[in-house]
């Protein structure tokens, strides 16, 4: 149990089903769907690839926030194996970004900075907001740790779209807006990976333990 409680599970299962919690979950999914919906409609009217990039986030957050809705009071082996799910899909998020600065890149796209900017703006109060109500829960287990993940790259995202807003509407070229859209998939990739590392550690932990209670309820159940 000590090695268990070393790597933080214990004290994720402590707070297994809180309540706060699944409130927390309910406010900032709303607020992220709102959010994908109003920066997907701006982003290709402005044919921004970093507005794109971020509502397809907003989306995959929405989503995530979902899952972390329905296995927030189930056992540690599920919760962990519902962060590899989101971990993938903060992976496959990124990957996706990549291949839409290379079509951008191809096509010489110029957004429109000022659509960038305001909608920028709404975004970084959106997930300002978010991260300060997720704030508290940045340590616990893999299902709770990969929400702050998400959110933390959330708001480094939007500060970035906004200097991307600032360079595009300085140059009057695409390039500000390509080169943050590949930053924010490098953080989509870093943060997938940090997420699927924990929930790994986690799963072994929980399958040991289960294993363990399984050798020991013969012998307790025999009367020698």
């Amino acid at each position: 149990m000590a090695g268990c409680c070393d790597n933080g599970v214990c004290e994720g299962d402590t707070r297994r089903g809180d309540p706060s919690f699944k409130r927390v979950l309910w406010i900032v999914l709303f607020i992220n769907a709102v959010m994908f919906v109003v920066e997907i409609v701006a982003g290709l009217a402005a044919g921004s690839a970093s507005l794109q990039a971020d509502a397809l986030d907003f989306l995959g957050d929405t989503a995530n926030y979902a899952i972390s809705l329905f296995v927030v009071g189930m056992a540690l082996r599920y919760r962990s194996m519902a962060a590899l799910a989101k971990g993938a899909t903060m992976g496959l998020f990124g990957l996706w970004v990549m291949a839409t600065v290379v079509w951008h890149l191809q096509a010489g796209t110029v957004p429109a900075p000022q659509t960038m900017g305001l909608v920028g703006v709404a975004a970084l109060i959106s997930n300002a907001i978010c991260l300060a109500l997720l704030y508290a829960y940045r340590n616990g287990e893999s299902n709770m740790r990969s929400v702050w993940v998400c959110s933390r790259n959330d708001v480094l995202g939007n500060g970035a779209v906004l200097l991307a807003a600032l360079g595009v509407f300085g140059t009057g070229t695409g390039w500000p807006d390509l080169v943050v859209a590949a930053i924010m998939a490098a953080l989509g990739l870093q943060g997938a990976a940090v997420v699927m590392r924990h929930a790994t550690a986690e799963l072994r932990a929980a399958n040991r333990a289960g294993r363990t209670a399984a050798s020991v309820e013969p012998s307790a159940s025999s009367p020698f």
